[in-house]
């Protein structure tokens, strides 16, 4: 009496020497589609996907904004004063970053003109703005109430409410960030900024 592979198969418990089955896969349905996608395929796909180009006029008034608050910049800090390098006073450095921003946002007007590579303003854009401003804030914080509870509410507004963080992820990294950079600036390196302790 001869038996069947399958036979041979469900008495071994197994698959025959000469029939062995195919490996079984978890199917990714995905997967297939991205490896049919050829480079050229995949670089159409985000051109589709590309948010609208801002435009030479959107950069033309951009350039206008840099180097506006690079020329305000340098006012301020002259007024400050700029010392020397080897005796800096307080305007020398925001003098510098200053003359830096007029400098780029003249080569922005004069070169950027025909780049259509910068976004154009959306909804998502006010998440720049809402993270300038709590600059703007921290540093009005700053002088007044010192270091540590600016710097822990900074946090957590660019975490919680700009990074979409929980808010247990959202307290344990900005209590963190905050001791850290106490530890570092203030009791490390003994950086003369105002602090609560």
């Amino acid at each position: 009496m001869t038996s069947s592979p399958e036979a041979g198969r469900r008495a071994t418990g197994g698959s025959h020497p000469l029939h062995p089955e195919p490996e079984h896969r978890v199917a990714d349905p995905g997967a297939d589609f991205i490896e049919d996608l050829t480079p050229e395929d995949l670089a159409a796909q985000w051109e589709e996907e590309r948010p609208p180009a801002a435009g030479p006029a959107a950069n033309i008034a951009s350039a206008i904004v840099v180097t506006a608050l690079g020329v305000a910049g340098t006012i301020g800090s002259i007024r400050l004063g700029l010392g020397s390098p080897a005796e800096p006073e307080p305007g020398l450095w925001p003098f510098m970053i200053s003359v830096l921003l007029v400098v780029l946002g003249i080569a922005l007007g004069l070169f950027g003109r025909n780049v259509l590579d910068a976004e154009k303003f959306s909804r998502s854009s006010l998440q720049v703005a809402a993270g300038l401003l709590s600059l703007v804030v921290f540093t009005l914080l700053l002088g007044r109430i010192g270091f540590e509870i600016p710097a822990l509410l900074l946090n957590v507004v660019w975490l919680r409410f700009l990074g979409r963080e929980t808010w247990r992820m959202t307290a344990v990294l900005s209590v963190g960030i905050t001791v850290a950079f106490y530890l570092l600036f203030v009791s490390a390196l003994n950086v003369p900024i105002p602090h609560l302790f």
